[in-house]
């Protein structure tokens, strides 16, 4: 059974740049009825679909398999048109670890988060000095929320 344990943090400078190129990402998600989110992402040139079950902490089945790029493009536009995210994702390594950073554009430009996938719930690991505050536990920061509730929106209602 594949299980996802990843931890997530806010990004507090840009020194990740220096580090990788960016690949352009836009994924969106069928309605979720279930206790199952369904995603579909295009990730440079290569298709996704991705099968995650609800966090239990910072830990989740995942299911994620290559499909046709074309039938990834399909789905998107037929299905996924009111929950898309787009960002621009660097993959950084650091001290054998893959940081993956992504700068949201379009209604979440502004909020930078990166992701470490462990081994276990408890395995130790070095943050480069560009890392922030942990947000893992808050759902707020999950792609799928930000469907939803846009990170625009975050601004409006702390800045009235």
């Amino acid at each position: 059974m594949p299980i996802e344990i990843e931890k997530k943090f806010l990004v507090k400078s840009n020194e990740y740049k220096n580090l990788s190129l960016p690949l352009y990402c836009k994924q969106g998600y069928f309605n979720n009825h279930n206790k199952l989110i369904t995603r579909i992402r295009i990730m440079g040139k290569k298709g996704y679909l991705t099968l995650k079950s609800n966090n239990k902490g910072i830990e989740r089945l995942e299911y994620e398999y290559e499909i046709p790029i074309i039938d990834a493009e399909e789905l998107l536009s037929n299905y996924c048109s009111d929950s898309i995210i787009e960002k621009n994702r660097y993959i950084v390594p650091y001290k054998d670890k893959i940081w993956e950073v992504d700068e949201f554009l379009g209604d979440n430009v502004g909020l930078t988060v990166a992701e470490i996938e462990l081994l276990s719930q408890n395995e130790v690991f070095l943050k480069p000095r560009w890392i922030g505050k942990e947000v893992s536990h808050n759902l707020k920061y999950s792609n799928y929320q930000l469907t939803n509730h846009p990170y625009k929106k975050w601004q409006k209602i702390n800045n009235q």
